[in-house]
């Protein structure tokens, strides 16, 4: 039993004395840790960047959701009639619009406005004043400019571009012309109408001799919906539409929340009581008061201006319906 004994006591202390030269050969020398503490005194030991810890940094929610900020100095308004503070998105659209649109009826002209409309009001957002605003607040003439924008979006590929066949104005070479934004030729206001625009307003503040001040601008989404309404309504009624009043309506009424059947039936009735002087004043201000593109594109093609009528091939649903197919058939 002693003989065990001995021979374990033996045996652990051979173990002790492996374990002490290990760690012998791992100490460190004394003049190395002298220098390690000189520096450490001197500097520190270091900052520790936070920034490469913690949850990652959100994307902001537009590039997530693909809504664009849309330039207002690109449209016909210029952003103008617009509050001071005015941000206009758009994004692509999405199958079940391009589904809606494709229902258009070509030959009706309130389904065709109905379709165009419904695309503004999905793929667009607009802020003004601090506050959410509709897509009825966008100007009508405006939207040409957003529609080809969307469709950009929803279609980025080269061999989807709307083309138009133009010439060129000095050698007259037949040439080809892109339906887009940078092609469109916005028209503008008048200078002899342009010095009444009010800033503060937001609009024209006109003085006149014998319709005394008058408050114009060009109409809204919203503002063209509701005489829509209004002339449907008619129709239905089987009533006698006076289409000089449709005519100046759009440019006389500011805001469309104020318009309705009853209201717009009551401004038809103080209408008829103008006279001619003053009608007539009211109808050449509304016509020298369009806003839009010209009925004509503009590019320069090999270095020599071309131009091509403003149309679209395949008819308006080419917006958002592929017309050639030769493209995705194999």
């Amino acid at each position: 039993m002693s003989d065990e004994l001995n021979k374990n006591e033996e045996e652990m202390a051979r173990a002790l004395d492996a374990k002490d030269g290990i760690n012998k050969t791992i100490e460190t020398p004394a003049e190395d840790v002298s220098e390690m503490e000189a520096v450490i005194d001197s500097t520190g030991l270091g900052r520790v960047n936070m920034q490469n810890f913690g949850p990652a940094k959100p994307e902001k929610s537009d590039d997530i959701l693909g809504w664009h900020v849309l330039d207002l100095n690109e449209l016909p308004s210029k952003g103008k009639f617009y509050p001071a503070d005015t941000v206009l998105k758009i994004r692509s659209a999405k199958a079940a619009e391009i589904r809606h649109f494709s229902t258009m009826d070509d030959n009706n002209y309130i389904d065709m406005e109905e379709k165009l409309n419904h695309v503004v009001a999905s793929c667009s957002q607009m802020t003004g004043n601090g506050k959410k605003l509709s897509y009825k607040d966008i100007l009508e003439e405006d939207r040409i400019i957003l529609l080809l924008s969307i469709r950009d979006l929803t279609f980025p590929e080269p061999e989807n571009k709307l083309i138009l066949k133009g010439k060129t104005e000095k050698t007259k070479k037949s040439v080809e012309i892109e339906l887009s934004v940078k092609n469109l030729v916005p028209t503008e206001i008048v200078a002899e109408i342009e010095k009444y625009y009010d800033a503060k307003e937001r609009t024209y503040v006109i003085q006149t001799k014998s319709a005394g001040e008058v408050h114009m601008k060009p109409p809204t989404i919203g503002v063209m919906e509701e005489v829509t309404s209004y002339l449907r309504d008619r129709q239905e009624k089987e009533i006698e539409i006076d289409k000089a009043f449709i005519q100046i309506l759009p440019y006389t009424v500011s805001d469309w929340r104020q318009l309705s059947l009853t209201k717009i039936f009551s401004l038809e009735v103080d209408y008829k009581a103008w006279d001619d002087r003053k009608y007539m004043i009211m109808y050449r201000l509304a016509e020298k008061m369009r806003i839009g593109v010209q009925t004509e594109l503009y590019a320069e093609v090999d270095g020599e201006p071309a131009k091509a009528p403003l149309d679209f091939p395949g008819g308006i649903k080419s917006l958002f319906i592929i017309s050639d197919l030769s493209g995705e058939l194999l």
